[in-house]
């Protein structure tokens, strides 16, 4: 299971506009910016679920946090990735912004926990040439999924990571290059929030 230590930094969207910058301007010098993602979570498809033989309707509440702190930004960037997402598991018989007849509730949380520092951020800004040894950032995710109906409350997590690489830096072990941080960041939460509905499934309780 991946396991993560928090490491100081800013929230999700500061974070990667500041990556960014500094990403840009080192490839001015040194070479490009590369993403990746991180193999260890995969995803697991809808067909793989074990399906309730009633599903029930249920209300989605959604939040994107940065370090436990609701990021309203990226909570509307995701949302309709996650709705989407939770609709194809195929668990519930509807699924609405709304309260759900019968009172069935799925709550959402993906937070975004920083793993390195800005290291090679506030190098730049002193003036020193990161890129020509190289330099890693790694963000983590935790998908916390809490499902209430009625006197029953199931909770399930997963956990995920992209890592940003600068100048000679090798490729971080046991990734996916991306062809961009967006790219990245909705295939993690396709992957993250599937495991964790699949663990969901797969509890008796919810069955």
């Amino acid at each position: 299971m991946m396991t993560f230590t928090k490491a100081p930094g800013r929230s999700f969207f500061a974070r990667r506009i500041t990556l960014a910058a500094a990403a840009a301007a080192l490839s001015l010098m040194t070479g490009c910016a590369s993403h990746y993602l991180d193999a260890s979570t995969k995803g697991v498809e809808p067909a793989e679920f074990t399906k309730p033989a009633q599903p029930a309707p249920v209300q989605l509440v959604f939040d994107f946090e940065s370090k436990g702190v609701v990021n309203a930004r990226a909570t509307d960037f995701l949302k309709e990735a996650v709705k989407s997402e939770v609709q194809k598991s195929g668990l519930f018989a509807s699924v609405d912004d709304k309260p759900a007849t019968g009172g069935a509730l799925l709550e959402v949380k993906i937070n975004n926990i920083p793993l390195t520092d800005d290291a090679f951020s506030k190098g730049l800004a002193a003036g020193f040439t990161f890129g020509l040894a190289g330099a890693q950032v790694s963000d983590g995710y935790v998908c916390t999924v809490r499902y209430l109906n009625g006197d029953k409350t199931i909770i399930k997590t997963a956990r995920h990571a992209i890592h940003t690489t600068v100048g000679n830096a090798a490729s971080p072990g046991n990734a996916v290059k991306i062809n961009s941080l967006k790219e990245g960041v909705l295939t993690m939460t396709r992957q993250i929030l599937s495991t964790a509905l699949n663990d969901l499934s797969k509890d008796p309780a919810f069955q």
